[in-house]
């Protein structure tokens, strides 16, 4: 259930429940691949840093362990001990990504293993059946992200036939969660947004999928290569055209500053691999900028990361300068406690924007944020 307690314009501050729990909104969902955040970082640990949804991948998990194992044990949630809301994402992502090993018909999509080169088929019902095994909280539609510079012919053709899978998705899980040995049977099905750049095929797709009264609905294909002010555009005109009284997650979005633009323009879910990413590489994030910690001029840096964050790396007190030893010396506990600490970062980042909404001070946090972020340290 989705409770929408405030707006401020289309900015949108709301309560959603959930068989595995409520989430508040706007959130930023970790993103655990392999169903493990990349660095080292326990789920145990996700709680401590204030974590509310993870999210894994429905092709990347089919292919290793396999989902059936994944059944086996339980479910998702006990497989690696998390009891807060999960999404998996449908793998169609990967699948279109891999565009000179597939070949996509009206069934679906046959394509290559990237990690032993076997033949592997998947359209709508073998994405929810895989969805339904890991037994998320949240699984989301099989579709076709075609480029966001892609012919308007192609894109046109592409957005109809997601339309169709996304039918098949919704009759794919229904059929499921009526089953016996089904482990959510109140798994939710997100419904997904397409249409590259093109604002009239993403308001008729918007329109469509949104007669289909799904739970939730996200716009995805976007961020894979158009500029920010086209992506920007494309949420003033496609977020309207979506239930206000539904969830809108944008998928794979993005920086801080994507974030804040996003919710001012009525997003409520994100999830990026940034934060986590650039830990693994030195990069921190900061209410004053990004940092890159391997930069000679931390060397002897007595500071921690960020003064008055409340991450295990800062109020441990660990400096800069060994944290950037830790990378130099290639000792993965330097990766783990930026990877906290970006994580952290989001998380708390989130919270801020859901207090400020709460207190009608949005537009004044966003100006603010902002501004401190491009002026750096």
């Amino acid at each position: 259930m989705y409770e929408l307690l405030k707006t401020n314009k289309k900015a949108k501050r709301a309560r959603f429940t959930t068989a595995h729990g409520v989430i508040e909104t706007p959130v930023f969902m970790n993103v655990g691949t392999i169903a493990a955040i990349k660095g080292a970082v326990s789920t145990q640990d996700l709680k401590a840093i204030g974590t509310q949804v993870e999210l894994s991948n429905t092709y990347h998990l089919h292919l290793r362990p396999g989902d059936n194992i994944v059944k086996e044990m339980g479910g998702l949630h006990k497989f690696m001990l998390w009891d807060r809301p999960i999404l998996t994402d449908s793998g169609g992502f990967q699948v279109f990504s891999l565009a000179d090993i597939r070949k996509i018909k009206e069934e679906g999509v046959t394509f290559k293993s990237h990690i032993d080169g076997h033949r592997i088929f998947m359209g709508p019902e073998e994405s929810i059946k895989i969805q339904s095994n890991l037994a998320s909280t949240i699984a989301m539609a099989f579709d076709e992200c075609p480029p966001a510079l892609a012919e308007r012919d192609y894109v046109e053709q592409s957005v109809d036939r997601t339309t169709r899978w996304l039918k098949r998705c919704k009759a794919e899980i229904e059929r499921l969660n009526s089953l016996p040995d089904t482990i959510n049977k109140e798994q939710l099905l997100f419904g997904i947004n397409q249409g590259a750049i093109y604002p009239d095929i993403r308001k008729r797709h918007a329109q469509e999928i949104s007669e289909l009264d799904l739970p939730g609905y996200a716009v995805g294909g976007l961020a894979v290569g158009e500029s920010h002010e086209q992506m920007y555009h494309i949420l003033d005109e496609v977020v309207p055209y979506l239930p206000q009284n539904k969830p809108t997650y944008l998928m794979g979005v993005g920086t801080p500053e994507n974030i804040l633009e996003a919710v001012d323009r009525g997003v409520d879910f994100f999830d990026c691999v940034y934060p986590t990413r650039n830990g693994r590489h030195g990069h921190a994030y900061t209410r004053h900028g990004k940092l890159n910690l391997l930069n000679k001029r931390y060397e002897l840096d007595k500071k921690p990361i960020e003064e008055g964050c409340g991450c295990p790396a800062c109020s441990y007190g660990y400096t800069r300068s060994y944290i950037r030893h830790l990378f130099k010396a290639k000792e993965m506990l330097g990766m783990r406690l930026l990877t906290l600490h970006n994580l952290y970062f989001y998380n708390h980042l989130m919270e801020d924007i859901r207090d400020s909404l709460d207190n009608d001070s949005f537009a004044d946090f966003k100006k603010n944020t902002l501004k401190s972020m491009s002026e750096g340290e």
